[in-house]
Formats: C-alpha cells, sequence, structure tokens
C-alpha cells in the first residue's frame, strides 16, 4: 500500500457527508476519489461540497475503479452485507457503518468474504473513539476501579426517528441500543452472556403501530460475573444524554454528558447550566474523525483494525436476544441466537 490512499465513498447522506469532510480535509494520508449515491443530485452535490473528483450513481463504479484502495460504505443497511462482499471481492480495504445486516446469515456471508478476500475492514461504532468514553475504557483496563462490578449505560435521543424508518430499521435494539451493546463490550474486558429487556411505548404510539418501542431498559449479565444496565428513550426533552458509569471493587469511573460549554451560573434562583448537545453529530463529531484516521492507519500501516468484523456482529446477536426477552419477557443467554 502506498502511503497516499485512494478512497471510494458509497452513500452521500447525513453520515457519508461526515466521512467526505474528513476524507477530503483531515486525513493527508486519504485521497477520496470518488462518491457514489443512487440519487444523483446528492452525489454530484457531495463531490462539489468537497471537491471530489468523480460522482456517480452506480455503487459498481466504485468497486470496478482499479484506482481505488478502500471503500467506505454509508448507503442504507439494507444495502451494507452485499457491498461488503463487492468490495471484498474486489480486493478494497472496507469501513462500514454499522450495523452489516440485521441477519445473521448475511453478516456471516459478508465476513466470509472479507476473510477469503484478506482485506480489512472496519465497522462504524464511532462512541468507542470518544476521548471520553476511551478514557473510562482505559482506567478500567488500567484497574483503576478494581473488579469491575456495575457497568451503566445512559442513551436517549433528543427526539424520536418517523414511524417509517423504524419499520425498516430493525427496531430500536439493532438500530440505536446497539452502540450501546458494544460500549458494554468496550468498556470492560468480558462479553455478555445474558440479555433480559423490558420495554414500551412512551414516547410516540406511531413508533409503537409500527412494531418498535421507545423506551428500553436492558439488563446485562457479564461472563466474569459483573451486571450491567442499559436504559433507552426515543425523547429526551433537555439534549442528547449519553453517560457512563463502571463501578468496581476499587472505584468508580464515571463519564457524563458534554455540553457545549462548561460555564456555571450560580444566582438567587438556582445552579444553571448549559444543556447537552442536542445532535449526535455535534456530540460525537470528533469520535467520527478519530475513527477515519484510525481505519486510514490501520490501512497504511498494515495493522489490524480497532474495530473488527466480530465487534460489528457481536452487538447484532444482541440486539436479537434483547427482541427475543422482550417479545418472550425471560432473560435470553447470548447462545440461544444462532
Amino acid at each position: 500500500m502506498t502511503a497516499k490512499v485512494n478512497v471510494g465513498l458509497i452513500g452521500a447522506g447525513r453520515i457519508g457527508r461526515v466521512h467526505a469532510e474528513t476524507l477530503s480535509y483531515r486525513i493527508p494520508a486519504a485521497n477520496l476519489v470518488a462518491v457514489a449515491d443512487v440519487f444523483e443530485a446528492s452525489a454530484q452535490k457531495c463531490a462539489t461540497d468537497f471537491q471530489i473528483p468523480s460522482y456517480t450513481t452506480n455503487p459498481q463504479d466504485i468497486f470496478n475503479n482499479k484506482d481505488i484502495d478502500v471503500v467506505v460504505i454509508c448507503s442504507s443497511t439494507d444495502t451494507h452485507a452485499a457491498f461488503m462482499v463487492d468490495a471484498a471481492n474486489a480486493g478494497k480495504h472496507i469501513f462500514c457503518e454499522k450495523p452489516i445486516a440485521l441477519d445473521l446469515a448475511q453478516i456471516d456471508q459478508a465476513l466470509s468474504a472479507v476473510a477469503n478476500a484478506g482485506v480489512k475492514l472496519q465497522l462504524g461504532f464511532n462512541r468507542r473513539f470518544d476521548r471520553n468514553f476511551k478514557a473510562a475504557r482505559d482506567l478500567v483496563a488500567a484497574g483503576k476501579i478494581g473488579q469491575p462490578h456495575i457497568v451503566r449505560i445512559t442513551s436517549r435521543d433528543p427526539a424520536p426517528p418517523p414511524a417509517e424508518y423504524v419499520k425498516v430499521s430493525g427496531g430500536i435494539f439493532l438500530d440505536m441500543t446497539i452502540h450501546d451493546f458494544d460500549m458494554a463490550r468496550f468498556l470492560i474486558n468480558s462479553e455478555v452472556e445474558e440479555i433480559y429487556a423490558t420495554g414500551g411505548v412512551l414516547v410516540d404510539p406511531a413508533i409503537g403501530a409500527a412494531g418498535d418501542i421507545d423506551t428500553a431498559v436492558i439488563t446485562l449479565r457479564y461472563a466474569n460475573g459483573a451486571i450491567g444496565t442499559i436504559d433507552n428513550s426515543r425523547k429526551a426533552i433537555f439534549g442528547y444524554d449519553q453517560r457512563v458509569e463502571v463501578f468496581g471493587s476499587a472505584g468508580n469511573v464515571v463519564v457524563s454528558n458534554n455540553a457545549p460549554n462548561t460555564a456555571v451560573l450560580s444566582d438567587a434562583t438556582g445552579v444553571h447550566a448549559s444543556l447537552p448537545y442536542y445532535f449526535f453529530l455535534e456530540r460525537y463529531m470528533d469520535a467520527y474523525v478519530a475513527e477515519m484516521i484510525a481505519f486510514i492507519e490501520a490501512v497504511t500501516g498494515n495493522t489490524e483494525p480497532p474495530v473488527t468484523g466480530i465487534d460489528g456482529r457481536i452487538p447484532v446477536v444482541m440486539g436479537l436476544a434483547a427482541w427475543k426477552s422482550y417479545r418472550e419477557n425471560r432473560p435470553v443467554t447470548l447462545s440461544e441466537i444462532s
């Protein structure tokens, strides 16, 4: 691999544009040469905005371009697995947004193609690259809190998605909690063995009518004996609520919400501070940049990407276990999910 990596981007939507900006302006080793989107206007605008030399409505043009070394997949979830297979068969390294697919057989087929081709794959679990969450993980790994006993993860969106989205997203456990399932694995060096999920429709009846829930609490039992909880809501009126805590035998580490500033005003009426960031792009923009830098460095340095295909598969297993637990009202072991 040369020092300069030629990149093709598939998907010029919201997250595709985030990665386009990073690849175009923030990573000297990356050369974003082409973008594909089924909507020509989106592809053209992305190419214009980020000075990308070529755009197309046919993703196969990306795979067929022999000058492209790396493919970044930011298209709709239902296309991820097939595009991963196409990229692997074309001998191109792959960065893919989560999830790989909602079906384990499709995931396994895609991972098999990647392994057979010998190309690198990184999954887009950007929260691992948030400096605060990473600091918490590093403190736990260094033994600063002793043996982990309790993991607590809060993840609440500021506003619910459209019902049309949840009809195809896999539902809350696979489009939202999947990040928290990954964080549950990331924070401590142990796998989750059992999940119990409960929830309801407390925010938007249209979400319930679409077959989803909008409020959930999930209990996790780890292989090392630790216990975890995840709580989710589709609507936190005060902003994007993202917090974690790991409690152990020798201490505790807590990550609170990020805000536009940390100034606190105290006066006769109370103590006042800024609300958390409202939008996920504001909260995690630095993490999106950091994850792409890590991927390009893995390609140029011929090292293992920090978020692997297995890291992409296990949170989907956890999401499927959560749905099974919710529907059957019982704890479900991950081993029950084939």
